[in-house]
Parts: structure tokens; C-alpha cells; sequence
């Protein structure tokens, strides 16, 4: 499940981008404040700059709808939240759909920084596709190939609740709602310029209330893409942060785009491969 962690803070922080052109847009102003009689319910929290956080669930849809794919620069940091030691993985992330329903994604980190030290080179790549995940580690020359889905199952990993991971993303703000409670979180020292930070509290019952305590999202309003999404675990023990750099979206990825270099056992390479299991 941690790898499976791994791609989720990545496709939740991703998965909404816009493409170049979208990014450089400015989003209209909002409409002036309207009063609300003391009779109708009080309308959602406006953020920063007047953009309620339901505009950014509905910018968050249309971008999940529009994206076939993107690459970006990535930054995924661990910190234990007890002894506040941790690391960084950086790195570059590509997504695709795919025109059966299915979807793949490929994170190769290139270096590991620890605490305040300098990063250095420890290559990582794991890559979900066709239902199974691998994860090889360059510098242990092994590679482990899981099979995280039954035989022929797709699973739209953009879709809350289908799937392992927590993605409100190309679905209506009314679905998002029925599993998180949704509120904007006053800006604070360290925040991505510009953006609005959400938190989704996942609701009683739900998946994602037995493995997370919080879903943080810091959304960009006028591009209308994620810049950082930061996940808490139930038991507060660990915070996962994953910053996105350079996002370039709908480039038209490729299957080479998605597929390994060639490493051989003759090289000191060591493989596994687990089937799936109920």
C-alpha cells in the first residue's frame, strides 16, 4: 500500500492540470457579492480573492475532463511528523488515459535528499500499467512487478471511490462532497504564490477515512490546476507533500513514453513478480 501511496499523491496532485495554453489565462472575477436573506441556507466560503472552493472543485472537473494526458516535475517529500525528520524524492511524472477506459503512469525519481542535505543521485521508477505495478530501485538492482488489479479490470483511476486513491478530479463537486467535508484553509508562511489551499476531511464510513486524517490541496485558481497536494495519514504519524513543476498537458505521450529500459539478471539485476490476490 505505500506504493500505491506513492502513485496516489502524485495522480491526486496531477491529475487536473492544464495544459500551457490554459495556464496562461486568467480566470474571470467572480460575480459581486450578492446578500443572502436570512432564510436561504449561507453559500460556500469564499477563498482568498473571492473564489469560493466549490468554483475550484467545478475548475478541478472541467480540467479532468479535458486532460488526456501530462508530464510534470516532481518533488515528493516524507516526514515522520513525531522526530520531523524526513526526505525528498525529485523527479519527473508522466500520466496518460487510455481510449479503453484504462489509464497509466510512470514516476522516475532521480535523487533523495535527507533533512537540509545536498540531493544525490538514487534512481526509483515506478510504473502502473495494464493493472500491474512496478517498482525497480537502480541502486539495488531489483525490481518487484505487482499485479494490483484482477485479470482484464479496468479501473478509472480519476473516479472517487472506484479506485485506491483519493482523486476529486473530472467529477461534479456534488460526488466529492458525498465522501470529504470541503473547507478553504486561511493562507499560511510557505504556501504556493498564488493559490488556495483546500482540505478535504474524509467522512466517516468512507475508504479514505481509515487512511487518511486530511487531504490538503493548494490550487492555482487561475490556471486552474493543483501546484501541491499533501496527505495525512489516520494515525498523524506521517505527512507526504508532492510539489508539481513544469506541468505540460494534452503533448501527446506515446508507448515509449511508458516503457522501461531493458536490465538483465546477467547484470546483478534480481526480479519478482506477485500475482493478484484477494
Amino acid at each position: 500500500m505505500k506504493l500505491c501511496a506513492v502513485v496516489c499523491a502524485i495522480l491526486f496532485a496531477a491529475a487536473g492540470c492544464a495544459s500551457d495554453a490554459s495556464a496562461q489565462e486568467t480566470a474571470p472575477p467572480p460575480p459581486p457579492a450578492q446578500q443572502t436573506p436570512a432564510a436561504q441556507p449561507a453559500a460556500p466560503a469564499a477563498a482568498p480573492g473571492g473564489v469560493s472552493i466549490d468554483e475550484v472543485l467545478d475548475a478541478l472537473d472541467r480540467q479532468g475532463d479535458q486532460m488526456k494526458d501530462f508530464t510534470a516535475d516532481v518533488a515528493l517529500t516524507e516526514t515522520d511528523e513525531l522526530t520531523k525528520e524526513g526526505f525528498t524524492r525529485a523527479g519527473t511524472v508522466r500520466f496518460q488515459k487510455l481510449a479503453d477506459g484504462d489509464a497509466r503512469i510512470r514516476v522516475d525519481f532521480k535523487t533523495r535528499k535527507s533533512g537540509e542535505g545536498k540531493p544525490r543521485p538514487e534512481q526509483i521508477e515506478y510504473l502502473l500499467d495494464k493493472g500491474w505495478l512496478t517498482e525497480r530501485n537502480y541502486r539495488k538492482t531489483n525490481q518487484v512487478r505487482r499485479q494490483v488489479m484482477k485479470p482484464g479490470e479496468k479501473v478509472d483511476l480519476l473516479k472517487l471511490g472506484e479506485g485506491p486513491f483519493p482523486l476529486p478530479i473530472g467529477q461534479a463537486k456534488e460526488d466529492v462532497k458525498k465522501m470529504f467535508e470541503v473547507e478553504v484553509i486561511p493562507a499560511a508562511e510557505g504556501d504556493p504564490a498564488g493559490t488556495i489551499r483546500g482540505r478535504l476531511k474524509p467522512k466517516e464510513g468512507t475508504q479514505f477515512a481509515r487512511r487518511f486524517k486530511h487531504i490538503d490541496v493548494w490550487v492555482d485558481p487561475k490556471a486552474q490546476m493543483p501546484r501541491r497536494i499533501e496527505t495525512f495519514d489516520v494515525n498523524e504519524q506521517t505527512r507526504q507533500t508532492t510539489d508539481l513543476e513544469n506541468v505540460k498537458a494534452n503533448t501527446g505521450l506515446k508507448d515509449d513514453d511508458f516503457t522501461l529500459k531493458p536490465v538483465n539478471a546477467k547484470d546483478g539485476w534480481t526480479f519478482v513478480d506477485e500475482p493478484y490476490q484477494e
